[in-house]
Formats: structure tokens, C-alpha cells, sequence
């Protein structure tokens, strides 16, 4: 379990440092990661605030996962990381589902540039992530 532990880590240790640098005003695959209508309209418009509010969830994210590990000795908060070891699966396995329109497995809006980018990346990654957290709890106990 230390492996998916810390892979999961570091994945959302990456994931949180990729929204703190749109934050900051990075461009780089952004225009990608928003999903659009089917005239190309974003249909979000996050502000810098909001790319630091998921950096820092993603970030939180990260350390739960490398809480798990136990290679660092955690006297307290130990139920906070059984508690955050079901919620942070659920987030990624909702997510992966998606909201039926233009996020998701059963999006509707799949020919837009972020409808094929979410079907090829986006939701396989946070259907591995829901997966991968729900067996670091299961093999965990």
C-alpha cells in the first residue's frame, strides 16, 4: 500500500502545483482545461482565486496520501485520515461520472477540445484516483 500511497501523493502533489501556477498567471495547457459548449464558450470562468482554493485542496490532498504512508509518525489526526481516505475517492469517482452535460464519462458535449481531452485524460485519471484511494483504505485496514 506505501506505492499507491505515495503515488497518489504525488499525483496530487503535481495536480495542486499545475493550479497554483495557472494561478500565478500560467497559460500552459489552460485553455484545454476548461470545458466549452458546443460553439467553443466556456462554460466556467474561474478566477486566479479559484485555481489557489483547488491548488490548496490538492495540495491537502497530497498530504493525507503521504500521511498514509507512515513514513513519518502521525500521533494525532489519525480518523481525520480515515474520514479524508473515503471522502477524496468519492470527489475523483464523482467527478469521473461527471454532471451528464459537459464533464464526465456520460457527458453529452464530448466533440469540443476539453470533451475529447476529458474522455482521453482527465476522467480515466480521476476514475484511477477514486479506485487507487479506495484500495489504499481497504488494504490499509
Amino acid at each position: 500500500m506505501l506505492y499507491v500511497n505515495i503515488l497518489l501523493a504525488l499525483t496530487f502533489f503535481i495536480l495542486s502545483s499545475i493550479h497554483f501556477y495557472w494561478a500565478v498567471g500560467g497559460k500552459w495547457a489552460f485553455h484545454h482545461v476548461l470545458p466549452t459548449n458546443e460553439q467553443g464558450e466556456r462554460v466556467l470562468h474561474p478566477k486566479n482565486r479559484d485555481s489557489v482554493i483547488v491548488g490548496l485542496a490538492l495540495f491537502l490532498f497530497a498530504v493525507v496520501y503521504f500521511a498514509k504512508t507512515a513514513l513519518f509518525n502521525l500521533s494525532t489526526g489519525k480518523d481525520m485520515l480515515v474520514w479524508a481516505g473515503w471522502i477524496i475517492p468519492a470527489i475523483f469517482l464523482l467527478r469521473a461520472i461527471g454532471d451528464f452535460k459537459y464533464v464526465g464519462f456520460f457527458k453529452k458535449v464530448k466533440s469540443t477540445t476539453f470533451g475529447k481531452a476529458d474522455t482521453k485524460l482527465f476522467s480515466p485519471l480521476c476514475l484511477a484516483i477514486g479506485i487507487a484511494g479506495i484500495l489504499s483504505n481497504i488494504l490499509q485496514h
